[in-house]
């Protein structure tokens, strides 16, 4: 079991111990936080064209590079993103960058060779595209954290996946798979506890704790003295509590996305 103050340390900064080999790259992931409140202030369109070229760069399933990116940047679109969002905020950001598996591109350049291209809507195809866009997504925000901005992942752009997919007229073969907003930090939040690092990581096999509610004792309680910006002096639940209580809020429309990507053209392969 972790030792109290080595969880409650996450709470104002996050000190690495003196043997770990921390270079600026490292210290930047360390150091991360979700930003909510952003400045009124541009990002340059230099910054802006390495950051794409950051996001081009980015690994990719096979060569394939089946994923791409919409930089929103009309503030009406912005603002019917973020209702779908339910989350003000992300029409505030200076960026709002969407990114969407994406098969449509190679389908079409197959047909256009004549080539059959009839797996370029199975479920293989997505899943690598679904990964190439979280990819993308990841190395964006440690690019724009590299540079002293603030972001923020956007997941809740699958609160209505159907409603993303017409705001952004994206054809057949794609989906949009995650949001990131960025910008000038206009807050400095604390650092979020995380669970121990042990109940996460595993050598050769997964193993579950024989209690899982002693297992996490300390890190609820460390949950529970923090205060979030959100949720301004407010104490938050346990992480018990709050694992609890979303497991049993059912999204009916989120449970409805395998609906929603069969709607853009993939084969589910759903019944046997």
């Amino acid at each position: 079991m972790p030792e109290q103050a080595a969880l409650t340390r996450n709470l104002t900064d996050m000190h690495t111990p003196a043997d770990w080999p921390v270079n600026e790259t490292i210290e930047r992931l360390l150091q991360h936080r979700t930003i909510r409140a952003f400045a009124d202030e541009p990002v340059e369109a230099s910054t802006i064209a390495m950051l794409a070229e950051v996001c081009n760069r980015t690994a990719t399933s096979t060569g394939m590079q089946q994923a791409s990116w919409i930089r929103v940047t009309d503030k009406s679109l912005a603002r019917e993103i973020a209702a779908v969002c339910k989350q003000d905020y992300v029409a505030e950001a200076a960026e709002l960058w969407i990114f969407a598996a994406d098969c449509y591109r190679n389908s079409r350049l197959a047909d256009s060779h004549d080539s059959d291209g009839m797996g370029a809507n199975d479920m293989n195809r997505l899943t690598q595209a679904w990964t190439d866009a979280v990819l993308c997504a990841q190395n964006l925000t440690t690019a724009v954290e590299s540079l002293g901005y603030g972001a923020v992942y956007l997941g809740s752009i699958l609160n209505d996946p159907a409603k993303i997919i017409d705001l952004l007229q994206l054809p057949k073969l794609t989906f949009p798979v995650l949001g990131v907003a960025f910008g000038r930090a206009a807050q400095s939040p604390q650092f979020k506890p995380r669970m121990p690092v042990d109940l996460r990581t595993f050598e050769n096999r997964y193993e579950a704790p024989a209690d899982y509610a002693a297992a996490f004792a300390d890190y609820d309680q460390v949950m529970t003295q923090y205060y979030d910006l959100r949720n301004s002096n407010r104490r938050l639940d346990s992480f018990s509590s709050q694992v609890c209580q979303r497991l049993a809020d059912k999204s009916p429309r989120r449970a409805r996305i395998l609906q929603d990507i069969a709607a853009q053209g993939f084969d589910l392969k759903a019944e046997g």
